[in-house]
C-alpha cells in the first residue's frame, strides 16, 4: 500500500494534533477532530465516549475542575456542544468501523491523550521552528500519540481505498499515559468480535526507518497512594505529643525499596511522589506517598503490590500513625501472538522504506494496551504490538521529543499492509468457528 500521494495530508495533520495536546481524559478537542475527520472520510459507523467506555474501569481519572477547565477550552475552539455533551465526564475516545463484507475483523489501537508538561521554546526544536508548538501551556505530545492519531486515520483512509475485505475496527484510546483507558474499552465489548489486534508505538529508541514487528517484555504495573495521618504538636516545646506522619512515610520509603527480587523474574518499585508536613517546627500530622510497582509478569506485580502494601501499613503502625491505601491505575503484562509477528515482519519486508527490520524486541515498560491484547486473545484471537521507529533529538516523555516525519508513511503503509495480511488470512476465521465450535460441544 503506498500511501504517498497523501503525506502532505497526514504531515498536516499530525501537526495540528501537535499543537493541541490534551491530558488523559480531557481529550475533548482531539476525539472532536478526530471525529470530524472520520466523517470526511466517509466513516458511518463511528462511536464515542460512553459508548465506547465502561465508566467504572476508568482509571487515574482527573477531578471536575478538570473536566471543566478542559471542556471549556474545547469550547472556545468551536467544538460542537451537542458533542461536548456526549464527551462530558471525561468519556473520551472514539471507535470507528469500516465493514467490507465477509471476513475477519481486524483492530488497530492508537492513543490519543498528551502529557502534562512543556515544550522546548528553542529554535532548534523543529515544532517551534515551523510554527505547530503546543498551544496549551504546559502540555505537550511528548510520546508520539499525535503519530498515533495520523496512523489511525492514514489507515482508515488506505483501506477506504483498497480491496480490503472484512471488518476494520480503529481505537483511538483516552488516557494512556496514565494507564487509565484501555481497561474501560477492554470490558465494553467492542473487542469481543475481533480476530486480529494491532497496537502501535513510534520510536521506542528505534530509529527512522526501523519497524519491530512483535513488541514483548511488557511489565505489569499497578499505582500505589497512601496518605498517612498522625497528631501534630510543637516540635520544640512537646515533641513527644505529636505522632510524625513524615517519619511514617519515610520508613515506608526506606523498606519499600528493600523489598526482596522475585525468583520467578523482574520487579520494580518507585516512589515517585512523596511529601508531608507544614513548617519545620510542627510535628507533621500529613504525608503521602504517590508510587507504582511494577513485574515482569502479572503474578510478579501482584507480589510486588501485597509486600508494597504491608511495608506502608507497617510503617504507619510503627510510628502510631494511621494510614489509607488506594489503587489506581494499573496494566496486565502480555505478548505479542507469532502468528501477527509473522504478517507484520512479511509485510515490513517488501516495503522499501523499511530499512531496518527486528522480529521482537523488549519494551522494559508498561503499557495499558495489554489490556485489549489479553481480552483478544482469551477470546480466541490474536494480538500484536508493532513499534514503527523514528530519529527523535529528545527521549520520550522529554520536552524536545519529536517526531520524524518520514515515519508517517511507513507507519501506515506498514499497518495498513499488515491489516490486509490478517484480513486474507482463513486460518483466523477457521480457528474462531473452531473456537465457536468447542464452545457450543
Amino acid at each position: 500500500m503506498d500511501a504517498t500521494h497523501y503525506e502532505d495530508w497526514l504531515r498536516s495533520l499530525r501537526r495540528e494534533f501537535h499543537q493541541r495536546p490534551e491530558p488523559a481524559w480531557r481529550e475533548f478537542w482531539t476525539t472532536a477532530r478526530i471525529v470530524e475527520e472520520l466523517e470526511a472520510l466517509g466513516v458511518d459507523d463511528i462511536a464515542v465516549g460512553p459508548e465506547i467506555l465502561v465508566g467504572e474501569d476508568r482509571l487515574g481519572l482527573p477531578d471536575d475542575e478538570e473536566f471543566e477547565e478542559w471542556l471549556d477550552r474545547a469550547r472556545d475552539l468551536g467544538v460542537n456542544e451537542d458533542l461536548l455533551d456526549r464527551l462530558a465526564g471525561g468519556y473520551t475516545g472514539a471507535i470507528a468501523t469500516v465493514e467490507r463484507g465477509e471476513g475477519p475483523t481486524i483492530a488497530l489501537r492508537v492513543d490519543i491523550d498528551g502529557l502534562p508538561r512543556a515544550e522546548a521554546t528553542d529554535e532548534s526544536h523543529v515544532p517551534v521552528a515551523d510554527g505547530f508548538e503546543s498551544q496549551n501551556d504546559g502540555h505537550m505530545h511528548a510520546c508520539g500519540h499525535d503519530a498515533h492519531i495520523t496512523f489511525g486515520l492514514g489507515v482508515i483512509r488506505a483501506i477506504r481505498d483498497s480491496d480490503f475485505a472484512g471488518t476494520l475496527k480503529v481505537l483511538f484510546q483516552p488516557a494512556e499515559e496514565v494507564v487509565g483507558g484501555a481497561k474501560a474499552v477492554a470490558t465494553s465489548g467492542h473487542l469481543d468480535d475481533v480476530d486480529a489486534l494491532l497496537a502501535v508505538h513510534v520510536g521506542l529508541d528505534h530509529p527512522t526507518g526501523e519497524v519491530v514487528a512483535g513488541v514483548d517484555g511488557f511489565l505489569a504495573v499497578s499505582h500505589v497512594d497512601a496518605r498517612f495521618s498522625g497528631e501534630a504538636a510543637h516540635a520544640g516545646g512537646k515533641p513527644n505529643a505529636g505522632r510524625n506522619a513524615v517519619q511514617a512515610m519515610a520508613t515506608a520509603i526506606q523498606n519499600l525499596y528493600a523489598i526482596p527480587r522475585h525468583e520467578d523474574g523482574a520487579t520494580r518499585i518507585n516512589a515517585g511522589h512523596v511529601g508531608g508536613g507544614s513548617a519545620s517546627n510542627i510535628i507533621a500530622e500529613d504525608a503521602f506517598i504517590v508510587g507504582e510497582v511494577r513485574g515482569e509478569t502479572t503474578e510478579l506485580k501482584e507480589y510486588m503490590k501485597e509486600e508494597a502494601h504491608r511495608v506502608i501499613r507497617n510503617a504507619a503502625e510503627m510510628h502510631d500513625c494511621e494510614v489509607e491505601i488506594s489503587g489506581g491505575s494499573e496494566a496486565p503484562s502480555a505478548a505479542s501472538d507469532e502468528a501477527v509477528v509473522e504478517h507484520v515482519a512479511r509485510v515490513a519486508g517488501d516495503n522499501d522504506r523499511v530499512t531496518s527490520l527486528l522480529r521482537r524486541d523488549d519494551l522494559g515498560g508498561s503499557e495499558d494496551a495489554t489490556y485489549l491484547m489479553r481480552r483478544v486473545q482469551e477470546r480466541g484471537g490474536v494480538a500484536g504490538y508493532v513499534a514503527v521507529g523514528t530519529d527523535h533529538p529528545g527521549g520520550h516523555h522529554t520536552a524536545t521529543f519529536d517526531v520524524d516525519e518520514a515515519s508517517l508513511l511507513v507507519g501506515v503503509e506498514v499497518l495498513t499492509d499488515a491489516v490486509l495480511a490478517l484480513a486474507a488470512d482463513a486460518s483466523l476465521v477457521d480457528g474462531e468457528e473452531e473456537a465457536g465450535a468447542k464452545a457450543d460441544g
